[in-house]
């Protein structure tokens, strides 16, 4: 829940009752926010002009002919700035999600909830892709309103038709983009270019991708950052008064009420003259002067409605801005506290820890399992075997050959097709071998044998198994 609000001008918990996009009869009341321009909406639309460039050209980006992040999940394999993770590296994934969690905590105790506003791929799309795209075709916010409600026409057939065409197309290229991220650019043009009859599955990955934002950027909307994503209700348990939010300065604000001039009112009035933009241009439905809420995403769009308002009546800009709930009612901004202290901490101790767990990481690894479902192979000349299977990744980007030896006397080694392993770069490569040994030598039933995987002669690893056997003699 939002922190309550201070502001002894306003009820601080009738607006707590009720979302803005939920009608009394619990029905959706839709959302129509209002076109908005200014200094904040300038810079956000030249970030997110940065932010989509790469967010389009990341799963083109190779590095000696790899991608530059991918996410495989299928494969369980992922590419992050070119750094290759397996799951024998699952303790280095847990790390980096570690580091990302305090750091989203850090950033959020000291800013609160920038990145919804000005960097999360909901917000790019849907205000300033999707957005902009329903202002084009079916003007501002009243324009639109009158067409919702109006009567089906010739001219509202054209304009819902073309604005969902549009939507249906950008949808699409956005769900060809997320299969490029977890499955590569090669493999999504193999599913463009042929039939879909020939891969079904990344046939339908595609089209299950596309009406998913398809959905949410047509229909749902603000919900999902309302009611879905769990970061507006995280920032109500890391928000202090500290913290830097969007935030209306009701010290300066209340009484609100309209200006008049050359006329002296008593009580005499805020600067908030009530005119109500700050609600009409808010993609959330919300009225930011009733506090921070936990639908606020911080999308500044209420600073440049009321910043252009305040330039019209000649008062000071700044009614609503960035600031801290502490540096409103007493003008004074502390930004490094004892809890961004703590965090700052434990965020520096996971980097050292992740940067170390990068600096001894195996370059080539491996694991040996018995074949399932056998135990021993009996031999001629009174020998017995076990068969084996081995999985090695070689995470280097050079070509590596690894060759296995046993540390048992008596014992030989048979890699089934081939005297040594070729592995290509980052690569996972399966195989199978034998351990053979004369009968007679047997001493245990089950014998602890260690085995040494050799890359050009040097060894990488030691793995330790087990060997089956009876003991005693075979019968000839």
């Amino acid at each position: 829940m939002a922190k309550k609000n201070q502001n002894p001008h306003l009820n601080p918990e009738t607006f707590r009752d009720a979302l803005a996009s939920v009608g009394d009869d619990g029905k959706r009341n839709w959302v129509y926010p209002k076109k908005v321009k200014g200094f904040y909406f300038r810079y956000r639309t030249y970030l997110s002009w940065v932010l989509l460039a790469v967010l389009f050209a990341g799963p083109f980006i190779r590095i000696d002919g790899r991608p530059y992040m991918l996410f495989n999940i299928f494969e369980r394999k992922f590419i992050i700035f070119g750094a290759v993770f397996w799951p024998q590296d699952t303790i280095l994934l847990i790390f980096l999600l570690l580091i990302l969690f305090v750091f989203v905590i850090l950033f959020t105790v000291v800013f609160g909830r920038v990145w919804c506003g000005w960097a999360c791929p909901q917000t790019l799309f849907m205000e300033m892709v999707f957005r902009k795209i329903e202002y084009l075709i079916e003007g501002d916010a009243n324009q639109q309103r009158t067409l919702n409600e109006a009567p089906w026409t010739g001219e509202k057939i054209w304009k819902k038709g073309l604005k969902t065409t549009v939507f249906a197309f950008i949808s699409l290229l956005i769900g060809h983009l997320v299969m490029a991220y977890l499955i590569g650019v090669d493999e999504v043009r193999e599913i463009v270019t042929r039939p879909p009859s020939e891969n079904i599955a990344g046939f339908t990955g595609v089209l299950a991708f596309s009406g998913i934002f398809m959905f949410v950027f047509a229909w749902f909307r603000e919900q999902a950052c309302i009611v879905v994503c769990p970061y507006g209700r995280l920032q109500g348990v890391l928000l202090d008064d500290n913290s830097i939010n969007v935030i209306y300065d009701y010290i300066r604000g209340e009484p609100r009420g309209p200006i008049r001039k050359n006329v002296v009112e008593e009580p005499a009035k805020g600067d908030c003259v009530d005119c109500g933009l700050c609600v009409q241009v808010c993609p959330t439905g919300i009225d930011i002067r009733n506090g921070t809420q936990m639908e606020c995403v911080n999308c500044t769009a209420c600073i440049d409605a009321c910043d252009e308002v305040m330039v019209k009546v000649e008062r000071p800009t700044g009614l609503i801005r960035y600031a801290s709930e502490n540096s409103v009612k007493g003008g004074v901004q502390k930004l490094f506290t004892g809890r961004v202290r703590g965090f700052s901490l434990v965020l520096v101790v996971l980097l050292g820890a992740f940067v170390a767990l990068i600096a001894t990481r195996d370059e080539l690894a491996g694991t040996v399992t018995r074949f399932p479902g056998m135990t021993y192979q009996e031999r001629e000349a009174g020998r017995v075997s076990n068969l084996y299977n081995i999985t090695l990744i070689n995470k280097t980007f050079e070509q590596q050959r690894v060759e296995i030896d046993v540390l048992a006397d008596g014992m030989d080694v048979e890699i089934v097709g081939a005297k040594e392993w070729v592995l290509a770069p980052q690569t996972k490569f399966e195989g199978r071998f034998f351990l053979v040994r004369n009968q007679a030598d047997v001493k245990v039933p089950q014998e602890k044998v260690t085995l040494q995987l050799l890359n050009h002669g040097e060894e990488f690893d030691e793995i330790e198994t087990n060997f089956m056997a009876p003991v005693g003699a075979l019968k000839q």
